[in-house]
């Protein structure tokens, strides 16, 4: 099984407002960035969306070390959050559904085709691989002809 390690971030000018996602994959056989921008996202769904580019770029399943930024994503999957949420009909207690759900279900599945461990790094503390996610992140936040991110315009209040 191939060794891949997937660096990722997300960026929101404003919360919500336009966001990107960063990629970079590193494997044997060379390097892979990946980034796009949307018209009107939240942070945390450019993060988790970022997990989602870099593992549907693999084209075979792999072993996968996961960098992120983000404590909330790193935590979801790790600790088995997300999983959780699911079993419970995407619910985060009796009163409180889960967020972005649409965004969530796709990482699971990514994560039982490959092997997943998923990291936290500090963001903005110069480790050179999130740094470059970062700036691919807001140059596609700030890019033009921005993507729509449909499931959250569709279902934000």
């Amino acid at each position: 099984m191939k060794q891949v390690e997937i660096f990722t971030d997300g960026a929101c000018r404003r919360n919500p407002g336009p966001g990107g996602y960063g990629v970079v994959l590193v494997h044997d056989s060379g390097r892979r960035e990946i980034s796009a921008g949307f018209r009107l996202t939240t942070n945390n769904r450019m993060e988790i969306l970022a997990a989602i580019a870099g593992l549907e770029a693999l084209k075979e399943p792999c072993r996968v070390r996961l960098y992120s930024d983000s404590q909330y994503l790193v935590n979801a999957i790790e600790k088995g959050w997300a999983a959780r949420w699911r079993a419970n009909g995407w619910m985060r207690n009796r009163r409180e559904p889960a967020v972005n759900p649409d965004l969530w279900e796709r990482l699971l599945e990514l994560c039982r085709m490959h092997q997943v461990q998923f990291l936290w790094v500090r963001g903005h503390a110069g480790h050179p691989e999130n740094e470059r996610c970062d700036r691919l992140a807001t140059a596609a936040a700030d890019g033009t002809d921005l993507a729509v991110d449909e499931a959250y315009e569709r279902d934000r209040p």
